[in-house]
């Protein structure tokens, strides 16, 4: 066994970290969801990352994403996060995207070149259009719901969109999807009821969400989770 994986090799297995080693995953959103489950992609053993986000790492982001230091500060996070990757796993294949993904801007990708597609972003438009696009080239996609204003890292799920509760983001996309005629989508979700920012003086303070270092983490190392187990074939 590898060194680096041995530990993962004793529990999946010769087969199933060879299948993850020729696995390529998409993940959308780059920030303290997506910097989370990246990692631990890495870390498990996927052998090609793609990376899309517009964004660079500002001071707001050092409370809770992974790849936010002071000296990525300025930084694209997908550079950011490719930097962190090749430190991880020299060997890890990282393509990275500096596009903000909407409707507008999904013909810059083939999602069949995927073995599965992580959506990490906040905007419903980009989320429903990475969910398109995905179930056309029939390429298994999992999305995360609302992670910001929750202070329970224990009330998230994994279910299908339409079995959701309380989240209201996931209320929006089962509505949106189901006007698309999109039977099923795997989804990770809070069933936390949202906290209201307590410094929020009117409405569009109030729109700015609130967030922490331990709930976008889990979210996002259940997504890889989910990920990892359903590549490798476990039940």
């Amino acid at each position: 066994m590898e060194e680096q994986f041995s530990r993962t090799e004793r529990m999946l297995g010769q087969a199933r970290m060879e299948r993850l080693r020729n696995s390529r995953v998409a993940v959308f959103g780059i920030g303290g969801v997506g910097g989370y489950a990246v990692e631990a992609l890495a870390r498990t053993g996927i052998g090609t990352l793609d990376l899309i986000d517009s964004d660079t790492v500002c001071a707001s982001n050092l409370n809770r994403q992974i790849i936010a230091l002071h000296s990525t500060v300025g930084m694209y996070k997908v550079d950011a996060a490719a930097a962190r990757i090749h430190d991880i796993c020299p060997e890890t294949k990282v393509n990275v995207h500096r596009c903000f993904f909407l409707p507008e801007t999904a013909g810059q990708f083939d999602f069949s070149q995927y073995d599965y597609v992580i959506d990490a972003i906040d905007t419903v438009k980009g989320k429903i259009e990475i969910v398109m696009q995905a179930q056309a080239a029939g390429t298994p996609v999992i999305s995360c719901m609302g992670a910001g204003n929750k202070m329970d890292p224990t009330a998230f799920r994994i279910a299908d969109i339409y079995e959701t509760k309380v989240c209201p983001l996931a209320r929006v996309m089962r509505t949106e999807l189901r006007k698309r005629g999109v039977r099923s989508l795997k989804v990770v979700y809070s069933e936390e009821l949202p906290w209201m920012p307590r410094n929020a003086q009117n409405t569009e303070d109030a729109r700015v969400p609130g967030s922490n270092a331990f709930v976008p983490s889990a979210a996002g190392l259940i997504l890889a989770g989910a990920v990892i187990r359903d590549l490798a074939g476990i039940v």
